[in-house]
């Protein structure tokens, strides 16, 4: 019997064929997997995914944004098509020098782009944002639904009142190895409680469940192992770019706290967007938003710089965001 892809393969939450795929080696010598969609010469976004999610995830936002940007994607290591790396290749040390190498490789000489993460993307950014490639190739950053630090104590999954019993249930969740098992629909009521806000749709869980499902256990629980432990609040403090931070008001695994911590010590913080209702998987749950902030970062950053436009840019950005992401409720920090 053939193996299920870990993606849904119709619909909008299916990943569109890239234009280019190519490896990508990382210092330590790891292999990862690597796509670009869109236009060759077109302002160039590149996003990195969360823990136990795959370039599929952000299908919905490529979609978005392929017609006019370029868009690169990669596996992180261990997920997708990235084979997975030892036990000491698990860091967020690791993380930064994959996402460099991916910039380093997709990018031309001299090319900035705009960069954007999802949770362990996020922090995959914060890690990087002393490293000197990041400083030279990104122009702007989105931060989506991330944290920098006490993860499991401050998640509400498990809504304990005590912070160490928390930390202790969450550490828990995160190091756990024991296989996920096919979607059922008992899998599907699980992940949308613990990720995804009340009005998720039947098509996004499933594209959800779908490829949190494919993700290895092993490698679910090493780099869980190293999101229980995360301290990043210093890389977040020295991310000197321009920045904004999108979430979900309902999100458990990384609830407001963080995004409203992390607008307070970003240097250059360009707006926090709080998206009401909504869970932990934005770029599923909301694709329009969140295409709408990196289009606007873009804009302000990439095509303002290119083009010598002056401070109309702004105004001709938040023009060219969705409606569904203006009618949002944004707070500039």
């Amino acid at each position: 019997m053939s193996r299920r892809p870990g993606h849904v393969t119709t619909g909008p939450y299916a990943p569109p064929v890239p234009h280019t795929t190519l490896p990508v080696t990382s210092a330590d010598g790891a292999r990862l997997h690597a796509e670009v969609h869109g236009p060759k010469d077109a302002p160039a976004v590149v996003l990195a995914h969360g823990w136990t999610c795959s370039t599929a995830f952000w299908a919905p936002v490529v979609r978005e944004l392929a017609a006019d940007h370029r868009v690169v994607l990669y596996d992180q290591r261990g997920h997708g098509r990235s084979p997975a790396a030892g036990p000491a290749g698990h860091s967020t040390s690791a993380l930064a020098d994959d996402f460099v190498a991916v910039l380093d490789a997709t990018l031309r000489p001299g090319e900035r782009a705009v960069v954007g993460g999802h949770s362990m993307g996020g922090m995959t950014i914060m890690a990087a944002a002393e490293r000197p490639q990041l400083r030279e190739r990104a122009a702007a950053a989105l931060l989506c639904s991330t944290g920098s630090a006490d993860l499991a104590a401050e998640s509400r999954v498990f809504p304990l009142r005590s912070p160490q019993g928390r930390r202790r249930a969450h550490r828990l969740l995160l190091h756990a190895r024991a296989p996920l098992g096919p979607v059922s629909p008992l899998a599907r009521s699980a992940l949308r409680y613990a990720t995804m806000g009340p009005g998720a749709t039947a098509e996004q869980i499933e594209a959800c469940a779908r490829i949190v499902h494919a993700c290895p256990p092993g490698v679910r629980a090493r780099w869980g192992r190293v999101l229980s432990g995360l301290e990043l609040t210093g890389g977040a403090a020295g991310l000197a770019l321009p920045t904004a931070v999108i979430a979900g008001t309902a999100d458990r695994l990384t609830p407001l706290v963080h995004a409203r911590r992390l607008a307070s010590v970003l240097p250059d913080c360009r707006g926090l967007t709080e998206l009401p209702g909504l869970g932990h998987m934005t770029p599923i749950e909301d694709p329009a938003a969140v295409a709408g902030r990196l289009r606007a970062l873009v804009e302000d950053h990439l095509r303002a710089a290119g083009t010598g436009a002056g401070s109309g840019a702004g105004e001709d950005a938040a023009a060219q965001v969705p409606r569904s992401a203006r009618q949002k409720k944004e707070k500039t920090a």
